[in-house]
């Protein structure tokens, strides 16, 4: 599904209005039906049992805001509405809503923190409409203003929270939140989902997002092109290359997983457990001497071969030749898992990098190896690099999150070091070289412990050892990851669930995708 900027919303209005002569009023009361129809659907008993309450800003989002209430009054809510903001400076078709909603006997009231009585009015009301901001909101609200206030009483509203279009202080193309923001139970956003209700803080305190259609024309959203769309199942189906019903096992990739050490054992058989739950004909896996057995004993689907170690355990940059000589013989490289910080391991990993021309999938320690080495990266351009940090890793590389968010820092880094970068973690984002990011729609906190991300490198690189594209391969392999979390967390919970578990659910997954 595309994902669009606040920058591309206003242009598509704008068109609306302007090229196609739809009346901006009619935008309005089309979003307004919307909202009130979600408040509607959430009230616990009939309307006429319940009461709401709607905070508007000045500008056209407040507008839809103010219709809502006027809607959701003759449904037969008991509803005030409260003008977080100056009445001057309301827009014109914000002022004609609050003309209407006077012709019903309701009049748009100031909003007053300190009055213990419109507190009192939020508090008790089965429903409560945010509509503050919109989109356009790209700076901090000021903690001791009156919108802050706004924002900290709707949170503590018992009652369920529905956001106009976007809930007020998340930023809408990054989903950074902008000094507060209204935590709500359901977003009503209209034409097309925002970045910024994807990615970042903002994913969650959108709550369910349901895009409405007010009335901007299919033309227009076809003709807006949106370098950011979310993974769906479809996805993920279209990113599995199809078994031949005659293949034998050299016909399905082969992979080669590099990793391990005395510390860390379970990283390289969890890494070969996602290869093998996912088509590829022949997993390969080369571990430091003093661990092989341990491995040759586990991994009963993969090949296990010993390297040589250096004095902590790691392998040792010695093992290079054998690494590539295995290589040769194989479709992709799957390099990281378990390794260590040992130095004599990263420069295994570096020159590695540099000297094959074969699609690697760099995760762990494998990206630890590239740090204060950026360039290795720029050096591979015209090669397949796959990258699969966590925020911490993707730090080690002068990702700075901070500033920019999630989306636009990995599109960045994505696109200057022509690699394809999966920066894990809620929402995973796969950035492109071309400056497409693809955010996932699976997973959860089950996900969340040591070994998931074992898994998820020895996924994708199987899809990419059996032909799928490389940013199908990544994309993909996360949906595929996520949903089969999604899977063991339902059957186990997500306290219980392993990545064992989950690399187990990956049959389950295949099958309601109907691939076979």
């Amino acid at each position: 599904m595309k994902l669009a900027s606040a920058a591309q919303m206003r242009e598509l209005d704008r068109r609306a209005i302007e090229i196609w002569n739809i009346p901006s009023i009619d935008l309005m009361e089309r979003a307004a039906e919307s909202v009130a129809r979600a408040a509607l659907d959430l009230l616990p008993e009939r309307p006429g049992k319940c009461r709401g309450a709607v905070f508007c800003g000045a500008g056209n989002n407040g507008g839809d805001g103010i219709a809502a209430a006027r809607l959701l009054f003759l449904a037969g809510l008991r509803v005030r509405v409260f003008l977080v903001g100056d009445y001057e400076k309301l827009t014109p078709d914000a002022m004609e809503e609050t003309a209407r909603l006077s012709e019903c006997g309701i009049e748009l009231e100031s909003f007053l923190p300190e009055d213990v009585n419109q507190s009192a009015w939020a508090r008790s009301s089965q429903v409560v409409i945010d509509a503050i901001f919109g989109v356009g909101l790209s700076r901090a609200i000021d903690p001791d203003s009156r919108y802050a206030a706004a924002v900290q009483l709707m949170n503590r509203c018992p009652g369920a929270v529905v956001a106009a279009d976007i809930a007020s202080g998340v930023e809408a193309d990054t989903g950074r939140i902008l000094g507060c923001a209204v935590r709500a139970d359901k977003t009503v956003t209209f034409t097309l989902p925002k970045i910024g209700q994807a990615v970042g803080d903002g994913a969650v305190f959108s709550g369910t997002v349901e895009v409405a259609d007010i009335g901007i024309p299919v033309t227009l959203q076809r003709e807006t092109v949106c370098p950011v769309q979310t993974v769906e199942a479809e996805f993920a189906r279209l990113a599995v290359p199809r078994r031949k019903p005659d293949g034998h096992k050299g016909d399905f990739g082969k992979v080669l997983i590099v990793g391990g050490s005395a510390a860390y054992t379970g990283a390289p058989y969890l890494t070969t457990l996602g290869a093998a739950h996912s088509g590829c004909g022949l997993v390969f896996l080369g571990v430091p001497n003093p661990i092989w057995s341990i491995e040759a004993m586990r991994c009963v689907s993969a090949m296990p071969f010993p390297l040589p170690a250096g004095q902590s355990g790691g392998l040792s940059r010695k093992a290079l030749p054998a690494v590539l000589e295995k290589l040769s013989h194989c479709d992709v490289l799957a390099i990281g898992p378990g390794l260590g910080r040992d130095e004599d391991t990263a420069k295994l990993v570096r020159e590695a990098l540099l000297k094959t021309e074969k699609p690697v999938v760099l995760d762990a320690d494998g990206i630890n190896a590239l740090e204060g080495h950026i360039d290795i990266l720029d050096q591979r351009r015209g090669r397949t690099t796959i990258l699969t940090p966590h925020d911490g890793e993707f730090a080690r590389l002068g990702g700075r999150l901070a500033k920019l968010g999630r989306a636009e820092t990995a599109r960045r880094f994505a696109q200057a070091h022509a690699c394809i970068l999966v920066l894990k973690g809620h929402r995973t984002i796969t950035a492109t070289p071309a400056g497409n990011l693809l955010v996932n729609t699976t997973g959860g906190s089950g996900l969340a412990k040591g070994g998931s991300g074992d898994v998820l490198t020895g996924l994708i690189a199987s899809l990419l050892a059996q032909g799928a594209p490389a940013a199908g391969a990544a994309a993909g392999g996360v949906w595929l990851h996520g949903r089969a979390g999604d899977l063991a967390s339902e059957r186990l919970t997500p306290y219980c669930m392993t990545p064992e578990d989950m690399a187990a659910e990956l049959p389950n997954v295949f099958r309601e995708l109907e691939i076979s």
